[in-house]
């Protein structure tokens, strides 16, 4: 009796020992609240075993237009990216391209209460004072492939600066130019063709390209004024055709974004023209332009993985909507993605301001150039 006794009175003490010692420093696994808050400032990576900083938060994505591959492949991206991240992404698909469809999808976004807004959008301004009604009930909102105004929005995810992407335009109609035996020191005559003036981010491509022909390439000749096509598959069309008609003579249609491109090609396909006939090229995604390339109307397009910039876009937001704040110069990891550092919005367009916290752009790590050798290695 008395061993038992003993042996009673010892466990007793162990069990009164590591209570006391348990509550004075409990374990991660006790505190999740602790781990998701050092996950915040660390910006944790998925398989550090840290609670996501946007885990529980659910994000509004607004495309341009809804069934068209590049959005649906960006959606994709950005479905694949939430689902690591513990971040819901809700879709919400506008019924046509427009201004209208685009205000009623916001105002939808924000009578759901969501924690942030990811939008492509269609017009620079016409969203601004939407966006603005969301950012003034707690909303935070990222812009990605088109942007609004930088007071309307926190965060742009861009494909990269002017600087970078109109010569990148330029130079992959001189690859294909090449191709045709063209000489492209001479008088090659050329198009724009793209959304519209007021779409920004375009329209710098346009001015900092022509600014690069008008450098490198002086002898070539710019036949008119630039064609728009205002995101709509249709008029691109129509468009792609007038440009065909009025100017039979030209060598070169630079295009800058996938509506555009993919109407171009479109339109000199129905003429029975080819890549041996003119030179297409632009910004797509690889599956809107494989029947152009199995056609032979177009040899060479560019672009970037919409699903990470589409993904970014939705994480950085989200980020914010955590209770997160950035400045310009600031570096933020991107689970799965990797590090972005926040640049002031003039990176983009000259002249713009940068709000002290919470505003600026970040860039994606890269671009590709799509020909007949690497198309099918892309599956978005």
């Amino acid at each position: 009796m008395k061993r038992i006794l003993t042996a009673f009175l010892a466990l007793f003490a162990i069990i009164v020992l590591s209570a006391c010692t348990g509550g004075s420093t409990p374990t991660d696994a006790e505190t999740p609240s602790a781990a998701a808050e050092n996950a915040v400032g660390a910006g944790a990576s998925a398989g550090s075993g840290a609670k996501s900083p946007v885990a529980g938060l659910t994000v509004a994505f607004i495309p341009k237009a809804s069934a068209k591959s590049y959005y649906e492949s960006a959606n994709a991206g950005a479905q694949k990216y939430a689902a690591e991240w513990g971040l819901t992404v809700d879709y919400i698909a506008p019924p046509n391209t427009s201004v209208t469809a685009q205000l009623e999808m916001i105002q939808q976004a924000i009578d759901k209460g969501v924690n942030a807004i990811s939008i492509s959008p269609v017009d620079a301004t016409a969203l601004d004072e939407k966006l603005k009604e969301a950012q003034a009930q707690g909303i935070f909102v990222s812009t990605w492939d088109a942007d609004v105004s930088p007071d309307a929005r926190s965060i742009m995810v861009s494909q990269g600066t002017a600087a970078v992407l109109g010569p990148m335009l330029v130079e992959m109609g001189v690859d294909s130019l090449k191709e045709r035996d063209v000489d492209v020191n001479g008088a090659v005559p050329y198009i724009w063709h793209f959304s519209a003036p007021s779409v920004s981010d375009q329209n710098a491509w346009y001015v900092a390209g022509k600014e690069y022909i008008d450098k490198t390439y002086p002898n070539w000749v710019m036949l008119a004024d630039p064609f728009y096509s205002e995101q709509d598959p249709a008029q691109a069309v129509s468009v792609g055709a007038e440009i065909l008609d009025t100017y039979p003579d030209a060598e070169l249609v630079i295009c800058n974004d996938p509506i555009a491109l993919s109407g171009q090609c479109q339109a000199a396909r129905n003429k029975g023209l080819s890549a041996e006939n003119i030179t297409i090229t632009g910004f797509c995604p690889p599956s809107g332009m494989i029947e152009y390339l199995s056609a032979g109307v177009c040899t060479r397009w560019g672009l970037w993985d919409c699903g990470i910039q589409s993904a970014m876009s939705c994480y950085l937001a989200a980020y914010l909507a955590a209770g997160n704040e950035v400045h310009v110069g600031e570096v933020v990891n991107i689970p799965g993605i990797g590090s972005v550092e926040f640049l002031p919005n003039n990176e983009l367009v000259e002249d713009q301001a940068t709000a002290d916290v919470n505003n600026g752009v970040v860039l994606l790590p890269e671009r590709v150039v799509f020909t007949r050798d690497n198309a099918a290695n892309y599956n978005f």
